[in-house]
């Protein structure tokens, strides 16, 4: 973290990282640099995910089925694992992107916030 950022920038709330790794894989298969960098470049830079936060979930998200991996070459002509989304992780995706948007709406409603 940069010495001018607030304590809490960037950081990713505990259980979003799997949704967003989800959402990104929507896209196509990617590897793990490919995974970090959208994710920033998609929150506009608001979001990083470090790789000791990165893999571990890739590694859960392999166990329970939701994404599949396989070995490949990246555009760096180098060897990296490629992940993809499964038919499980899609329904899972909708799932949590269900849950997610209830408990926003929820929160929303406990800080004041309108809907409309």
């Amino acid at each position: 973290m940069a010495k001018n950022q607030p304590p809490n920038a960037g950081e990713i709330l505990q259980g979003t990282l799997d949704l967003l790794i989800l959402r990104t894989l929507i896209l196509g298969p990617a590897h793990g640099h490919t995974i970090a960098h959208a994710i920033e470049l998609t929150s506009e830079n608001a979001l990083s995910v470090e790789q000791g936060s990165l893999y571990p979930a890739l590694h859960r998200l392999e166990d329970r089925e939701w994404v599949a991996s396989e070995w490949g070459v990246s555009e760096n002509n180098r060897r990296a694992k490629f992940y993809r989304l499964t038919a499980k992780g899609r329904k899972e995706l909708e799932a949590a992107t269900s849950r997610w948007r209830r408990m926003t709406h929820a929160i929303g409603l406990i800080l004041g916030e309108s809907n409309g």
